[in-house]
């Protein structure tokens, strides 16, 4: 996922993306506390992309606000 991408889309959306993000972090350390994932990279993207929404979103309360 791409800065550009989400810059493109609604506030809504992008809290949508947040929510579908937060739940797939979740589970990726469920899976992890149980010994059950494999993949461990894809945690790492998650919470970056995580950030990168959360960061997209305060831009845009800013912009609002000014």
């Amino acid at each position: 996922m791409n800065a550009n991408e989400l810059r493109e889309k609604t506030p809504d959306q992008l809290r949508d993306e947040l929510a579908n993000l937060k739940k797939e972090a979740f589970n990726l350390r469920f899976q992890q506390a149980t010994g059950q994932l494999e993949g461990t990279a894809r945690m790492r993207t998650v919470k970056r992309d995580v950030a990168r929404v959360m960061t997209v979103l305060n831009e845009k309360a800013a912009a609002a606000a000014e």
